[in-house]
């Protein structure tokens, strides 16, 4: 079995593994972070029993099992740090000023639809139907609520569909929450049923833009601290389709590390503190995001402006089966 620790990444090297992640998933690794990559992917070799990175870079780029072998790369490369309620005041956003809005909005369809892109292990997606859940209260019996938890990796989209978590993952959750909306079993806390069941899993590569066409269209989506790994070009990819597929009146919440400014996208920040949330800027205007004042004039144009776009009844896939 080779020595990883002898073992050193080129420049060239380096070069080429950034470049197939970054085809492959949108992830940016700037010069910098060229040990990352180095410290990371020397245990991958280690299991492998490969003794360069130019073996593992053919491994990883041709034969059978390259798809499954970028699985595993992109796993041992990323960091899944997650948790229930996850800044708090940027859900309050949500559930006090966003949600009403969309309810409000779709009361004659009574359906609603959310997106949590990038959702690792599923604690973002389910800290949204609890929030759904006590906010609609009795009338959740009448609404037809969709909840979608994305990503690109198989092993913890397996995790989120068990639903099963360690105290770790509930750091940040009410002692009333655990009580409404899990069980304990030993030192795990498993969703409660109702809950699972508004949610849905599937595996999905968010520099992909024609993929996620086949969703639909949304009322909400979470993308939150995954565009930090982005370099502009990716950002404004995902956000501008981010945009085709949210309705009219649709928000958009990303990471509190991360911004829009700067990008040339169809959305204007909302005035809310800590909020980090978006809407869609007037019709054709190609708003660029620029500060708060121009962003509250934006909002209030669309408000004055704008009808709520009825969500889309284009094919909703059923959780994604990892077994």
């Amino acid at each position: 079995m080779p020595d990883t620790k002898a073992i050193t990444m080129s420049a060239s090297q380096f070069e080429k593994l950034r470049k197939i992640i970054y085809e492959r998933a949108g992830i940016h690794f700037p010069d910098a972070k060229k040990y990352v990559l180095e410290s990371r992917l020397g245990r991958r070799l280690e299991e492998l029993e490969i003794d360069d990175y130019d073996q593992y870079i053919s491994f990883l780029s041709m034969g059978p099992y390259k798809d499954d072998e970028f699985q595993e790369m992109f796993n041992k490369i990323t960091i899944n740090e997650t948790s229930f309620f996850r800044n708090e005041p940027q859900l309050e956003v949500f559930e006090k000023q966003a949600l009403p809005k969309i309810i409000e909005a779709r009361n004659s369809t009574k359906r609603l639809r959310i997106w949590s892109a990038a959702c690792s292990s599923g604690e973002e997606a389910y800290t949204l139907a609890m929030i759904v859940h006590r906010t609609l209260g009795v009338r959740i019996m009448d609404w037809k609520v969709e909840i979608l938890g994305t990503d690109i990796s198989e092993k913890v989209l397996a995790d989120a569909q068990a639903g099963r978590y360690t105290d770790y993952s509930m750091r940040t959750t009410s002692p009333l929450v655990k009580q409404r909306y899990f069980k304990q079993d030993g030192p795990y806390w498993n969703v409660d049923p109702t809950i699972k069941s508004m949610v849905n899993f599937d595996l999905h590569n968010l520099k992909d833009k024609m993929a996620a066409k086949r969703y639909g269209t949304w009322d909400v989506i979470f993308c939150r601290n995954v565009m930090i790994y982005f370099d502009d070009a990716m950002k404004a990819q995902v956000v501008n389709s981010f945009g085709d597929q949210l309705a009219t009146d649709g928000w958009l919440f990303i990471g509190h590390s991360e911004t829009l400014r700067g990008l040339n996208t169809p959305f204007s920040q909302v005035n809310c503190a800590q909020g980090f949330c978006y809407q869609k800027g007037p019709a054709g205007s190609g708003t660029t995001t620029t500060g708060t004042t121009a962003a509250s004039s934006a909002v209030a144009a669309l408000s004055a402006l704008s009808k709520p776009g009825a969500p889309s009844t284009s094919a909703f896939r059923p959780s994604l089966k990892l077994s």
